[in-house]
């Protein structure tokens, strides 16, 4: 029986042995269902956790709360929701940094290598804890993805630049929160 949910997971496939279902909307990689995240057939209440890294940003900037209340709603009471989303902030420091634009592009405007793979949305700290607490989300937090449980698989709440570096001119580049239903 799983109870996680694993959103977007792209190359990302979390072990269902260990609970996890993975969902992606692009037939092109593997996924246990292929679903538009901003409104799964899931029953309410289901799951455990859910934890979206780098998708949040791909949906219409009009519609985050709506899409948070949703991810909401399939959680059990106590449930967290654990964000990973491109940081502005860190991103903005990378580049008055280096001045090199390239270096940001993807993470500013996504891949863009098929339809709906592009961002529109940008969030740093401030913005995304004013929107997942108007979800009804609280004890709203950062998480280190060193910690989790989906530490062994690389994904981009790993983020960083110069890209897989750990030296002291490391920016982490991916902003990474969770919640509370």
């Amino acid at each position: 029986m799983t109870d996680k949910l694993n959103l977007g997971c792209g190359k990302c496939y979390l072990p269902p042995d260990r609970g996890w279902t993975n969902v992606d909307l692009f037939t092109s990689g593997k996924a246990d269902a292929y679903y538009d995240v901003t409104s799964l057939p899931y029953e309410k209440g289901s799951f455990s956790l859910v934890y979206c890294s780098h998708i949040l940003e791909h949906c219409h900037r009009f519609a985050i709360v709506a899409t948070l209340s949703h991810w909401r709603s399939l959680l059990k009471p106590g449930g967290i929701l654990r964000l990973a989303v491109p940081d502005f902030a860190a991103i903005t420091k990378w580049y008055n940094r280096t001045q090199n634009l390239d270096d940001v592009m993807g993470l500013l405007y996504g891949r863009q290598d098929m339809h709906l793979n592009r961002h529109t949305v940008a969030f740093d700290r401030i913005t995304l804890a004013r929107d997942l607490g108007r979800a009804g989300f609280r004890d709203i937090r950062d998480w280190d993805w060193r910690t989790t449980e989906h530490a062994a698989f690389d994904d981009f709440s790993q983020a960083r630049l110069p890209h897989m570096s750990d030296s002291s001119e490391t920016i982490w580049v991916s902003l990474n929160m969770e919640a509370t239903k």
